[in-house]
């Protein structure tokens, strides 16, 4: 069987969490013998058995960012032609799997990692690009043969915004994590090097600086912080100048009142985030739309207790009161997944991160029992599993 993989991201160019996916996700299903996995992905040429790139085409680099993404699309289903399957990731390439399948006649199978109609901010950021991008995911879903939720949350946002879709068509496989390259590894020399101090309790947060993340709540909610707690930031990438005029102006105020505030903006390797992870006492997932969440696994399974929105499918991930603290929240239904009482929102958060740092040792009892669920209900060799499963269903 060929499966052609169709993703934005592939390493080494990751950003976030569709890109750990669909990278985990090839290499489980590599290991399985059984299937000849051929990947696509955006960018640069990779050195990679198996993977072909596409770069944007020079006619469209002056079009609007969507176009060019079309682009690409087009260019890519051409040499779908011949698979069994295509199964593509996120909007950027639900096109060109779209198209593949059009042209091969082959199954096309779209795996949910976000939804266009759940992120009305992007029309900041894309104007009319996102009414584009809105249509080529659209399109891709209501024509696909099986389209994989990533959380049984996740499969009912998909529901309630694509209600022409057949629920029997609409499946739950959950993301992943690598339990071994996510574990505890102490360095405190690397920690140090950012500014932190490892002797001091910390609250962390890792994410791209968008709406959905939330980060904005959280620097409100850090205010309630016990005195010698630190906030460490490992959050770059900016959607747009605005959110990141917010953030920095809200960081701004936060050291005005307290120290131990450090930001980083870059994207760390992976093993610099594990230190930072293993130095920490608590992680915050203070997101109002997070379709499973996977830095929540990562945290986890390096055995740290997490503070989190009960949102989406984080509570299918987090388990309140055992793995760490759900904070309630009440949204807007516009898709935005705005707070209804923004204040209430940042008050709870608040108190769930005080909580969480005033017991260390039930921070540590939380911390190892993540780990243990990360380990036991989200490896990458059953994830693998359940989507051949998909697999072998559209194929008949």
């Amino acid at each position: 069987m060929r499966v052609d993989i169709l993703s934005k991201e592939y390493p080494p160019a990751v950003y976030g969490g569709a890109g750990v996916h669909v990278a985990e996700l090839v290499r489980a299903l590599r290991d399985r013998g059984d299937v000849d996995v051929q990947v696509r992905c955006f960018g640069a040429p990779r050195d990679e058995t198996g993977t072909t790139a596409y770069g944007d085409l020079a006619e469209l680099a002056s079009a609007n960012a969507a176009l060019q993404t079309l682009g690409v699309d087009v260019a890519m289903a051409q040499d779908c032609v011949g698979a069994d399957l295509v199964h593509s990731h996120t909007w950027y390439a639900n096109f060109a799997g779209h198209l593949g399948s059009l042209l091969g006649g082959m199954p096309h199978v779209v795996t949910a990692h976000s939804l266009e109609p759940m992120r009305p901010w992007k029309a900041e950021q894309l104007g009319g690009g996102y009414r584009v991008s809105s249509f080529a995911e659209r399109t891709a879903y209501e024509a696909a043969a099986a389209v994989v939720a990533v959380s049984a949350g996740m499969r009912a946002d998909i529901l309630a915004s694509y209600p022409s879709l057949d629920p029997a068509r609409v499946h739950v496989v959950h993301n992943g994590i690598d339990s071994q390259l996510w574990q505890p590894a102490r360095d405190e020399d690397v920690v140090r090097q950012h500014g932190i101090d490892p002797d001091r309790p910390s609250v962390v947060f890792v994410g791209r600086i968008t709406r959905q993340k939330g980060l904005p709540y959280l620097l409100r909610a850090a205010a309630a912080l016990p005195e010698g707690v630190q906030l460490v930031l490992c959050a770059g990438a900016p959607d747009t100048p605005e959110i990141l005029a917010e953030v920095e102006q809200l960081v701004a105020d936060l050291r005005a009142q307290r120290d131990g505030v450090v930001w980083i903006q870059q994207m760390l390797p992976r093993n610099e985030v594990v230190a930072i992870l293993s130095a920490a006492t608590v992680f915050a997932c203070p997101s109002v739309y997070e379709p499973l969440g996977i830095v929540n696994l990562e945290a986890m399974a390096c055995e740290l207790a997490v503070v989190a929105t009960a949102t989406g499918g984080i509570p299918e991930v987090v388990v309140d009161g055992e793995t760490g603290w759900l904070v309630p929240i009440e949204q807007v239904t516009d898709g935005s997944g705005t707070p209804v009482d923004p204040d209430r929102f940042v008050a709870d958060l608040g108190a769930a991160l005080v909580d969480a740092v005033s017991d260390g040792e039930r921070a540590k009892r939380f911390g190892l029992a993540g780990r243990q669920r990360a380990v036991e209900h989200f490896s990458w060799a059953s994830i693998g599993d359940r989507t051949m499963e998909v697999y072998r269903s559209v194929l008949g």
